[in-house]
């Protein structure tokens, strides 16, 4: 057995069997419903509740009855930060992420700056939610266990790149059972808190009071009010997972705005509950930390303390493993929506262009590579400390949601006069604006010493370097100008290609065992042309067959629906079109062929035998751009198919020459 079959037999175990572009029903099956994308992407905010209501009422010092304002003013938080993203997503309703919200409503660069943050964001949710799932986890163990943790963290990070490999919906399948457990174990226990609780509510109004006189009397009004905002801003990890559902549009299933919209209810609704029952749970229970637990361990070791060892013990068990496999399903937003980010900014040129590419299973395999592989440093540097983690956090997906509200601040605004309801739409997203402006603002002052400089740097340079990558992509387009040009010219001037016969005549049929240049082209443009001269130029007379073959590629840009790739099949055909016009025009036997798929060397190889078939005389030709300067931003930013198709046909026997192109 050769490697190559080998390396596919691990590959179809480990992340499965390829998928069949020409299903028609391809983009159903990967879907998701509303109830898988609230696990898949709901599991993000709702999982924020093991860790953002423990910041908030850890950061109160002690004056814990002031936690109600904390959970009132959370409930709100969360319902104003999902209205306004439901509006964020009846304006894009093919995925509305903070990158596309600010690009378009600001500007490219505020586009790139919230990309950015965002991006930073979505690793930083894979490494907070697995390091807090395992937290959680050995909350169970004795201390000594602790050791292990990082090791578990790790393990952690790598099985869920490996199951995002496989797909959305597999990545998400696995975790319904326990996202119900999450959901259920958590509803008792606020439930059951609440309920035990309700004789002493009165006392609980009464020692609120007196709490808040003890605090006025210590703080004063302004240092209590500041104490209950910094409260409310520590606990800002709560509301960054709201913005998954808008970004993860293109894997929901249609109607995507219905299905969206739904899931975004369903998630503000679950966050608010939880968010507002566990605090008030800590406060009926009056919890304090303890090292080695999470506070949420510490609630329900409260809340069973009268049950029976057996019971109590077991309850404790499920609940927390529940939060912990919770944890690990919130990074899955991390995968689903992160590398879709880096994708979108990849098609603008903001970073390479593999980034846009899908693997054989749809996903986008080298932004998840790459957000797993940046994970796991993230995680082994913070050895996963959850509360260093979340500054940096809380901090820049912030800085997107600010952004994202002030896009739709200024939309609304310009859009006054056509849209009817345009005071009510404003009032939600500038009441959002306000809210998250006041958070950034307020993490990035309090937490700038204990790591948010971090996350700001951090930040900074990745912006920093799309610049320098959008500088060279624009450059690169700069030169290839001058080819560009040879379109229109070509199409003016009969002198500039060889004529055959009278350009009257019919051109003769293809001869099956005559010479034929098989030439790869990807539209009808300077590229493709300037490698047709050369084939004429360098081998004149030798051919009387030309071939040109197109292969249309499936990349995150266009696999939104059975429409797009049509659209792209067309498009495929019309450029062949034009090249086999143009050949016949001047006497030449001319065809065309073409293909769609997500791997143009895969593509070209399932080609090639087919045409040998047919033409047993033929030679491959591509073209490929040579640069002045051979550096490693070349080599880095430009994807070089044709050696890899190249390599591939070296394998197969199969002859194509690469003739060079200079810019």
């Amino acid at each position: 057995m050769s490697d190559t079959k080998l390396g596919d037999r691990v590959k179809s175990v480990l992340i499965g069997k390829s998928r069949d572009l020409s299903d028609k029903s391809i983009f159903h099956k990967l879907s998701l419903i509303a109830f898988f994308a609230w696990v898949g992407l709901g599991a993000d905010g709702l999982s924020s509740s093991c860790y953002g209501p423990e910041e908030a009422f850890k950061a109160l010092n002690g004056h814990i009855y002031l936690s109600l304002f904390v959970a009132a003013a959370s409930v709100v938080t969360v319902f104003i930060i999902s209205a306004s993203y439901s509006q964020i997503i009846e304006l894009f309703p093919t995925g509305g992420g903070g990158y596309l919200v600010a690009s378009k409503l600001l500007s490219p660069t505020m586009g790139v700056i919230s990309g950015s943050a965002l991006l930073i964001d979505y690793v930083l949710t894979i490494t907070i939610s697995v390091a807090s799932g395992a937290d959680a986890l050995f909350s169970l163990l004795p201390a000594s266990g602790v050791h292990y943790k990082l090791i578990v963290e790790i393990a952690g990070v790598c099985l869920l790149t490996l199951l995002n490999l496989r797909g959305a919906k597999e990545a998400v399948l696995p975790w319904v059972p326990i996202f119900i457990a999450f959901v259920l174990t958590h509803a008792f226990v606020i439930a059951y808190g609440l309920g035990t609780h309700l004789a002493v509510f009165p006392e609980v109004w009464q020692r609120t009071s007196v709490d808040i006189s003890v605090s006025h009397h210590e703080l004063g009004w302004l240092g209590m009010a500041l104490l209950v905002l910094r409260a409310y801003s520590m606990g800002a990890g709560t509301y960054t997972g709201i913005e998954a559902v808008s970004n993860g549009l293109p894997i929901l299933r249609e109607p995507r705005v219905h299905t969206g919209k739904r899931t975004m209810h369903y998630m503000a609704i679950s966050l608010s509950v939880t968010v507002a029952g566990l605090l008030l749970c800590y406060l009926l229970y009056r919890v304090a930390p303890e090292t080695g637990k999470t506070l949420n361990a510490v609630l329900f070791e409260h809340l069973t303390a009268s049950w029976p060892h057996g019971a109590a013990l077991a309850f404790i068990v499920v609940t927390l493993a529940s939060e912990a496999a919770l944890l690990f399903v919130a990074a899955q937003t991390g995968f689903l929506d992160g590398p879709r980010v880096l994708a979108n900014m990849a098609l603008d040129r903001w970073f390479p262009g593999r980034f846009a590419t899908l693997s054989d299973r749809f996903v986008t395999s080298n932004g998840i590579v790459l957000m797993g592989g940046f994970a796991l440093v993230l995680m082994t540097a913070s050895r996963g400390s959850v509360d260093f983690l979340v500054v940096l956090y809380s901090i820049n997906v912030f800085i997107t949601f600010s952004l994202s509200q002030l896009g739709m601040v200024r939309h609304w605004w310009l859009e006054r006069r056509a849209v009817p309801d345009w005071h009510r739409k404003i009032a939600i997203n500038g009441v959002g604006l306000v809210l998250t402006t006041f958070i950034l603002v307020s993490l990035s002052v309090i937490k700038f010493f204990e790591g948010g400089w971090i996350t700001l740097l951090v930040t900074g340079l990745l912006v920093g370097a799309a610049f320098m990558i959008k500088s060279h992509y624009n450059q690169t387009a700069r030169d290839l100008r001058r080819l560009e040009d040879l379109v229109t010219a070509v199409e003016g001037d009969q002198s500039l290609t060889p004529v055959r016969a009278a350009p009257a005549a019919e051109p003769p049929p293809l001869d099956p065992k005559a010479k034929t240049a098989v030439v790869f082209v990807n539209g009808f443009n300077g590229l493709g042309l300037h490698t047709l001269f050369a084939i004429i130029r360098l081998f004149p007379g030798v051919f009387k067959n030309f071939l040109f073959v197109q292969i249309g590629v499936v990349d995150a840009g266009n696999f939104k629906g059975a429409a797009e790739v049509e659209n792209l099949k067309q498009h495929v055909e019309q450029g062949n079109a034009r090249y086999v016009d143009y050949m016949r025009q001047r006497g030449f036997s001319c065809e065309a062929a073409s293909a769609v798929g997500i791997d143009v060397v895969a593509e070209a190889a399932n080609l090639a035998p087919k045409i040998l078939l047919r033409f047993p005389h033929a030679v491959f030709f591509g073209g490929q751009l040579v640069f002045q300067r051979d550096t490693f931003m070349t080599r880095f930013l430009h994807n070089y198919a044709v050696f890899a198709v190249q390599r591939r046909f070296y394998q197969q026997g199969l002859p194509l020459l690469i003739l060079p192109i200079r810019v």
